[in-house]
């Protein structure tokens, strides 16, 4: 047992930290090195290691990867964001777009995908504009977080709790989709308040960044753009009518997109999150491995002494939320989730998990990909985002929406 659990310890620090103390290996590379570590040590058998991993999530990430994969290559996002980020409205309107389509976009395609879309091109026609750039990427970053709340498909942990607690696509938008619609505007309304009279750059500041704008021009893809939208439209009512199982549903979908005569499969996969999908596998083996001590069930049982009873939806979401900004939102959930599935609330608890883990992940830089993604890539643009300045705004953002989701937990109860 206490190799197990070093070896568990180590994955999980790398989760925490974003890469393993000493060595140059991030979170992927660290559930890879644990899980072979636990196999070659005979904490797991390879036989067990390979059951372990949920070849339903897997099937159903993919495919739906491949799925927002389509719209980012027929230019979809692209032209998106340079129509919104080009309407006729003064700044405070054009947040409340910005906000409006990151949460729409996020709650029906993968939000990270979405957020590495559209970013470059956001932050190109907001200095072209004259704008600050960092309330509009701030706005769109914390409403895919919490926009991609409401929905199965809004986001991988969202699908990972959806299918390992057997939850329906219309069950989990019952319960997650209200409060993911008001914290919408619980987001536009605290930027538009702390980045009042700040909306603008002085002209010799927008100067300096404006070189480092792209100048590809967009061009949408109508024919292939249409059919990955019906697609989309076909996926999520299979999903409603709950007919097929969810990987086949999403497989199938994705094998239809791959089938082109125009654009390349290749192209289309290079959208697929392989590392994502490898953390995740790497993460079910390491699991499996600890399970198979009895750890973990012990130490469920002293959390319920403790009075912490991880059955309670409300003491879920807290739960839930603190670790996320601790090891990930992915990572979080995948940990969680083996001691929920004979929860009989599971449409309750499937809430707890994607409220807290999306709501909360907006407080830091590091509590979700989307906001790694976000400010990596503005910076490239020669536009900083610093821990602070994200922090200033996620707090409050992140408080607020916290209240209204545990309320709402509340009299889900």
């Amino acid at each position: 047992m206490d190799t197990t659990l070093f070896f568990f310890l180590m994955v999980y620090v790398a989760m925490g930290l974003g890469k393993l103390p000493g060595f140059n290996v991030d979170r992927t590379g660290a559930a890879l090195i644990g899980a072979m570590a636990m196999m070659a040590t005979g904490c797991i058998s390879p036989e067990e290691a390979w059951i372990a991993v949920d070849y339903r999530t897997i099937g159903m990430l993919f495919g739906l990867m491949v799925v927002s994969g389509a719209f980012t290559e027929s230019g979809f996002y692209a032209w998106t964001a340079q129509k919104v980020a080009t309407l006729s409205v003064g700044p405070a309107a054009l947040l409340a777009v910005f906000v409006a389509v990151g949460g729409g976009l996020s709650a029906v395609l993968t939000n990270d995908v979405v957020v590495v879309a559209m970013t470059p091109l956001l932050v190109s026609v907001t200095l072209t504009r004259g704008l600050n750039p960092v309330p509009f990427l701030l706005g769109f970053c914390f409403a895919a977080n919490t926009g991609s709340a409401g929905t199965l498909i809004g986001s991988p942990q969202n699908m990972i709790a959806a299918q390992e607690l057997n939850i329906s696509f219309t069950g989990f938008l019952s319960v997650a989709g209200l409060p993911a619609l008001v914290s919408l505007p619980i987001v536009w309304g605290i930027l538009a308040w702390l980045y009042r009279g700040k909306w603008t750059l002085p002209a010799s500041e927008t100067q300096l960044l404006l070189p480092a704008q792209s100048e590809t021009a967009v061009v949408l893809n109508v024919p292939e753009t249409c059919k990955a939208a019906f697609i989309t439209i076909a996926v999520i009512t299979a999903f409603v009518l709950g007919v097929w199982s969810k990987e086949l549903v999403a497989l199938t979908a994705a094998a239809i997109l791959l089938l082109n005569r125009k654009i390349s499969s290749k192209d289309v996969l290079k959208q697929v999150d392989a590392n994502l999908l490898l953390l995740i596998s790497g993460l079910f083996i390491v699991n499996a491995g600890l399970s198979k001590t009895h750890l973990p069930q012990h130490l469920l049982h002293e959390l319920n002494n403790w009075g912490i009873d991880l059955s309670n939806p409300l003491a879920l979401f807290a739960t839930s939320a603190g670790l996320s900004n601790i090891i990930g939102n992915n990572p979080t959930v995948m940990l969680l989730v083996p001691f929920l599935q004979s929860a009989h609330n599971a449409n309750a608890i499937g809430a707890a998990l994607a409220l807290g883990t999306g709501f909360f992940s907006n407080l830091i830089i590091f509590g979700s990909l989307a906001g790694i993604i976000v400010v990596e890539q503005a910076a490239r643009f020669g536009v900083k985002i610093s821990f602070g300045t994200f922090m200033r705004a996620g707090t409050p953002v992140s408080l607020a929406c916290m209240a209204m989701a545990a309320l709402w937990i509340i009299f889900l109860q």
